[in-house]
């Protein structure tokens, strides 16, 4: 198989302004260490964001345990054993964290859990279809949680 002449330089080229387009390293920048930290501090800025986001929703599934007179309301802290809290809270079977890991299905039983969260909470059941929305899902846990 043969290339044409000018094909290889062309597709280098090609292939060398992607490079530039897709990568976040000012063109200009004569140090190094430029992209390592601007890298470094966007990584720090989602991992706090992530750790801020995390502390918030656990202490709010913690709270919404204790209002709710929930056994072992320190499971709120634990990644996985959470969810078992929130099931327990909703009063839904623990067979349920298997649907939970189903693609689509996933979505119509974490509202129906937030639902029975609401409920268990005295609230309307309506705020547990709230967490589908981007942002309000935010606002939610904490209203629950708060909230007389």
């Amino acid at each position: 198989m043969t290339l044409r002449p000018g094909l290889l330089p062309r597709f280098l080229r090609s292939l060398l302004a992607l490079g530039f387009f897709f990568s976040a390293v000012p063109v200009f920048a004569q140090d190094d260490r430029v992209p390592t930290a601007l890298l470094g501090g966007m990584m720090s800025f989602f991992l706090l964001f992530g750790l801020a986001g995390y502390i918030y929703i656990a202490l709010a599934l913690y709270t919404i345990a204790q209002k709710t007179g929930t056994a072992n309301a320190w499971l709120a802290w634990i990644p996985i054993a959470n969810i078992i809290l929130i099931l327990n809270i909703a009063r839904k079977p623990l067979w349920w964290i298997l649907l939970l890991f189903i693609p689509l299905v996933n979505l119509i039983i974490a509202v129906l859990i937030w639902i029975g969260v609401a409920e268990a909470r005295n609230k309307p059941g309506w705020w547990g279809i709230l967490m589908i929305v981007p942002l309000v899902n935010l606002i939610v846990p904490g209203y629950l949680a708060w909230s007389d």
